[in-house]
């Protein structure tokens, strides 16, 4: 069978198949088409619990940004020495 061929011929077995059973291909294809998102998407959460110290990193963090804006993304690259642009053409060259 030729890819067209296949293609028709697969487009007819997901027309047959019943909603749960088309659910689970869902799935299947979108993990084949891009499994590091399926990956991401099974991972087990992060159940490690926060210790003290974590904790009060997070406390400071917090009240640190109530009175100060953070830096933008655009400053830090800029900061850097990259530009929008060097970030957008390295993305379309990658």
């Amino acid at each position: 069978m030729n890819t067209s061929d296949t293609r028709q011929h697969v487009h007819s077995l997901v027309d047959q198949l019943p909603a749960a059973q088309l659910s689970a291909l869902a799935g299947l294809l979108e993990s084949m088409v891009d499994p590091l998102s399926a990956a991401l998407a099974n991972a087990p959460l992060d159940d490690e619990e926060i210790t003290d110290e974590e904790a009060e990193s997070i406390r400071q963090s917090r009240e640190w940004f109530k009175d100060n804006p953070g830096t933008s993304f655009e400053d830090l690259m800029a900061e850097l020495g990259f530009s929008l642009e060097d970030i957008r053409n390295c993305k379309k060259s990658a």
